[in-house]
């Protein structure tokens, strides 16, 4: 089947200062096929001064950035559309969500695993300022923001933080432990120390780790009424993300009839997984992370095989945008993170 070729003529980002594309001219063809089109090749150079060591052999190797990483993710997407457009709801579905309260509750989802993404990746839809205040760990990045005049986020000054760590287990392993409701309360502070429930699964591709689920926390007394967390993991040969925020549950109520999904307020927080490169067995590095591996660094030790983990919290500080921040809210979400980080390395026998 021959490709058809079209100029793509939509506006779009210049490259940062430390990535040079190689397409001449930059950015200008259009590939599409019977059903399913690719809307954006480009090959690019990259200083590689501005690549974490944690994340050089992955990068090195083509997982991070190569045509493998697209095909994946280009299936996972493929099976997740050919889902969401079938009549046939799949059979470990909430049945009781109708078809248009599935497409809501979907829709909600990738809004919210938007917001993370962005969020994480510091990109031009927000404009993250880096503090340097208080008692923030070295590898722990501390960022603020103010969220005005949009539905679909709280109001007031956002505080977020985020860091990546190696851990010597499977992506795999990492993945299923993180998504597993009955085993969140080895992490997560918003579990009330029990297990979840989840509420509603909406499948999203032949991968049961594909999917949206609400999930509610035990009450912690009679008083509290329960907590419900809207969850999506997706996961395919280049990676997995799992990606949750707490959810009003009236407007939950709405959505998962139909309702429009746009009004509910969301400030997602979540994980991002990769393989940390296509080593295997040997002997971590020095400094408790993997070596090179013949990645154009000459010899060395193999690597462990693992994981590179990035967590990363969004928090709402004070509900007034035009507040100060507080080097008390800083030390507090600092913590946070670093507690998290700490629970999970003990949950899976991987503290240094």
């Amino acid at each position: 089947m021959t490709p058809r070729k079209e100029a793509y003529t939509g506006s779009v980002p210049e490259p940062p200062a430390y990535c040079h594309s190689l397409v001449n001219p930059p950015r200008s063809f259009y590939l599409a096929f019977h059903g399913a089109g690719v809307t954006w090749i480009e090959h690019a150079e990259y200083d590689e001064s501005q690549t974490h060591q944690l994340y050089r052999p992955l990068i090195s190797s083509g997982m991070g950035f190569g045509a493998q990483r697209w095909i994946a993710t280009l299936q996972r997407q493929s099976e997740c559309l050919a889902i969401l457009m079938s009549s046939n709801v799949p059979s470990r579905d909430h049945t009781a969500i109708t078809a248009s309260g599935r497409r809501s509750m979907l829709k909600l989802a990738q809004r919210m695993t938007d917001n993370f993404c962005a969020g994480v990746c510091a990109s031009t839809v927000h404009k993250w300022n880096k503090l340097n205040a208080g008692n923030v760990d070295e590898d722990v990045r501390v960022m603020t923001r103010k969220s005005v005049d949009d539905p679909g986020e709280p109001p007031g000054i956002v505080l977020s933080a985020a860091t990546s760590v190696w851990l010597p287990v499977s992506p795999q392993r990492l993945f299923d432990f993180l998504r597993d409701e009955r085993l969140r309360s080895e992490w997560d502070i918003l579990s009330n120390g029990g297990p979840m429930q989840e509420m509603a699964h909406i499948a999203k591709g032949q991968d049961h780790g594909n999917c949206v689920s609400l999930l509610r926390a035990s009450a912690m007394n009679a008083n509290q009424s329960s907590m419900l967390i809207l969850q999506e993991t997706c996961i395919d040969a280049a990676g997995s993300l799992v990606v949750y925020a707490p959810v009003d549950i009236p407007a939950m109520h709405v959505v998962m009839n139909g309702g429009d999904s746009a009004y509910v307020a969301l400030l997602p927080s979540g994980f991002a997984i990769v393989p940390d490169g296509p080593g295997s067995l040997g002997a971590p590095a020095a400094n408790g992370g993997p070596t090179a591996n013949n990645n154009g660094n000459g010899g060395g030790p193999e690597r462990v095989s693992g994981s590179l983990l990035t967590v990363a919290f969004q928090i709402l500080v004070n509900s007034l945008p035009t507040a100060k921040l507080t080097v008390e809210s800083v030390e507090t979400v600092n913590n946070l993170i670093s507690c998290t980080v700490q629970k999970i390395k003990a949950a899976l026998q991987c503290e240094s």
